[in-house]
């Protein structure tokens, strides 16, 4: 490395990310897999992810039959897995088993239902490190419109033996 060149330049964001590499960075799988693409992660700082809402999704089935809409809870957990992507590609833990577990939700607000059809954007960031446990703001929208906002913690941990 020369002189001028400095280890803290910012890195091109990570855009070819796609249901491939999801699926090696998570342990969840269908029906809770809950992020289908990853548009960019910039490593330690954010990350923007989709999430293709359909009718074929089971929790419609009963939740408001004849008027669906996307629980609450399960837009909280997309934020919280894009969260766990940004978090394992930024500490290079992809494929090593370590899990990224949800710890706890702050001012968790809901603005707008999401039904199907819609593409649910997943923008979350970085708000803090303290040794083994982050805190992340994430916001969910549909087309410019946000849908659910909040803040939560999770910690990098092993899996369960067993």
């Amino acid at each position: 490395m020369s002189e001028t060149e400095s280890t803290d330049a910012p890195k091109e964001p990570i855009v070819d990310y796609d249901i491939h590499k999801i699926l090696k960075a998570l342990p969840h799988r269908y029906p809770l897999l809950l992020v289908d693409r990853v548009r960019e992660i910039h490593l330690n700082e954010r990350i923007h992810a989709v999430k293709a809402v359909s009718m074929n999704e089971e929790f419609f089935q009963g939740h408001f039959p004849g008027a669906p809409i996307m629980p609450g809870v399960l837009q909280i957990e997309a934020l919280a897995q894009a969260a766990a992507i940004l978090g394992i590609e930024t500490l290079e833990l992809s494929g090593t088993g370590k899990l990224v577990i949800f710890m706890g939700i702050d001012g968790a607000k809901f603005r707008s239902p999401v039904t199907p059809g819609c593409l649910l954007d997943l923008e979350v960031e970085f708000l803090q490190q303290r040794r083994t446990i982050y805190k992340f703001k994430g916001r969910a929208s549909v087309e410019g419109k946000t849908t659910c906002e909040c803040e939560f913690t999770a910690m990098i941990a092993d899996p369960p033996e067993g």
